[in-house]
């Protein structure tokens, strides 16, 4: 069957343009997903992030050897499941700063992607169950709640505060400064995804097909123009037509990587790989950056934290409470808080990230308490300086590419690194949260001057689950993709996931990749969404004070 789009990929971005797209019932629709559906319960549970950051329903990658983070081949985590980054994260919701998007337009030539651009998509994709007017959206598939922070969680806030940050009630307002209670994908008490926001209310159309459990090999390439894509079907490979597009949304590892099986790319890597050459495009698979995120570890002085729910009275508990009420350790996605705040004082908006964890060893790579009673304190510069690359491993569509961050090569993110460490100690020292520490108990101690400091975060440093850049959007011929997302020299082909970004945002990525599927269905159906009160008031078409 021949379709009008196929849209390879269902993670955020996937989901909400497949979604989109399958409105007008005229259009024939096809979501193609390697991995299988959100059928696992620990998903659909906020708390279950703890079990997803390894296993089954991701890739399975690592790194190439990091030479700036002592050779280590650090585990990196690329969801492999309907719903994508969305079905396995911490989500946590957040957008990132106007001015980054700002910047995609001024420093980088993307026309129509400056935030008041880009601010009616966000708010048309949320349904917020608190926060609404100029800046928040109320109805959207996208369900966004702010959780009633548990003890720990405020006592971290309160100890910013202590520590000079100003307390701020919604990181995606007018100023992202501060400290607060996240936002999270969470409706009803459970996980709201893009595969669950988006694609389920769109399942009963007839005019959307969603396939689970499908390896595309190749996008086929036929007098310069994209006519499908080749799966291979009981040993022989088949071919699914597009009649309009394809459309790529793989994620920043997934997508270059496709474009590379495909004979699109740089063409020197591609023949030392043994692809033929399509199309020489020598920026996919370049520009890869991350969140390099490096984790301070405090034992508590007691069960003051979710620790307690390990015993089995407990433990029943909170399934009960659960059950009966949607509340409890259950209902929490472990990450309630955080805060935005400055390594450089005279930067224009915030450069480090932090993230409070309600335990330990809940993502792979961090350590755990014997008592197993503690807390995490995570941190990271927001915006990277060092650029790392995808290629191929092999001609093989089997094989996994090779993944190089080149986490710490630039020396500005080794040293705002050092400083988030700093602040993270400089937080959990305020009396506000001292007095429920017996100990840092990673690194400890003995990591104290600056050499130290810098050590540690190249030993420990690991991914923020981050990825962006490697189809890289811009107004230059060099880009891949030009500001309406079709990839250069190649007709009927767009990309439309966070490998399009120029640069990364000040933030976790969930949110904004949603926001590019939004904007990609207005980008290729030619429909507008409509202005927010807030895009409407930055072109100084009302008198609301922003």
């Amino acid at each position: 069957m021949a379709y009008d789009y196929i849209v390879v990929g269902a993670g955020s971005a996937g989901c909400a343009l497949a979604a989109r797209l399958s409105e007008d019932a005229a259009l024939q629709v096809l979501l193609l997903e390697a991995g299988p559906a959100d059928s696992n319960p620990y998903i659909h549970l906020p708390v279950g992030f703890y079990r997803m950051t390894a296993g089954p329903l991701t890739w399975g990658l690592k790194t190439a050897p990091q030479r700036h983070a002592l050779g280590r081949e650090i585990a990196y985590a690329q969801a492999k499941v309907l719903g994508g980054g969305g079905s396995i994260n911490a989500q946590v919701f957040t957008r990132g700063c106007p001015q980054d998007y700002d910047a995609w337009e001024r420093a980088f030539g993307c026309a129509g992607w400056s935030f008041k651009d880009v601010l009616p998509h966000f708010i048309r994709a949320e349904d917020n169950d608190m926060l609404a007017g100029a800046w928040h959206g109320v109805g959207g598939p996208l369900g966004v709640s702010t959780p009633c922070a548990d003890a720990l969680t405020r006592a971290f806030v309160q100890s910013c505060q202590q520590m000079g940050m100003p307390y701020n009630a919604d990181f995606n307002g007018p100023s992202q400064a501060g400290a607060g209670a996240y936002q999270t994908t969470v409706r009803g008490a459970r996980r709201c995804s893009a595969a669950t926001g988006y694609l389920r209310p769109a399942r009963g159309r007839a005019n959307l097909r969603v396939r689970t459990g499908v390896q595309i090999q190749r996008i086929v390439i036929e007098k310069g123009r994209a006519i499908g894509v080749e799966m291979i079907v009981a040993g022989r490979p088949v071919v699914l037509r597009a009649e309009r597009e394809v459309l790529l949304t793989s994620g920043a590892i997934g997508s270059p990587r496709l474009m590379l099986l495909s004979g699109l790319g740089p063409a020197d890597e591609l023949r030392a790989a043994g692809v033929a050459v399509v199309a020489d495009l020598p920026e996919v698979g370049r520009n890869l950056h991350d969140h390099f995120g490096i984790d301070v570890v405090y034992e508590l002085s007691g069960s003051h934290g979710f620790d307690k729910y390990a015993k089995a009275h407990w433990k029943a508990w909170a399934g009960i409470e659960y059950a009966m009420f949607k509340k409890g350790p259950v209902a929490s996605n472990i990450v309630e808080g955080g805060a935005f705040w400055y390594a450089d004082r005279a930067a224009a908006t915030p450069d480090l990230q932090f993230h409070f964890l309600v335990g330990v060893g809940v993502e792979e790579g961090v350590p755990k308490i014997g008592s197993g009673s503690g807390v995490t304190l995570n941190s990271y510069a927001l915006r990277p300086r060092s650029r790392g690359r995808v290629t191929l491993r092999s001609a093989d569509p089997r094989d996994l590419p090779i993944v190089d961050p080149n986490f710490l090569a630039d020396p500005y993110d080794l040293g705002t690194s050092v400083e988030g460490v700093r602040q993270s100690r400089e937080i959990m020292a305020q009396s506000a949260f001292a007095k429920y520490l017996r100990q840092e108990h990673f690194p400890g101690g003995g990591v104290r001057t600056r050499t130290d400091l810098e050590q540690y975060a190249r030993q420990y440093g690991r991914t923020s689950y981050h990825p962006v850049g490697t189809c890289r959007m811009g107004g230059d011929a060099q880009s891949v993709v030009d500001p309406q997302l079709r990839v250069r020299g190649i007709c009927g082909l767009r990309i439309c996931d966070s490998s399009i970004m120029p640069r990364l945002v000040s933030s976790n990525t969930n949110a904004p990749s949603i926001m590019i599927g939004e904007k990609a269905a207005e980008l290729v159906r030619g429909r507008a969404a409509p202005r927010s009160l807030a895009a409407a008031a930055m072109q100084g078409e009302s008198a609301l004070t922003l």
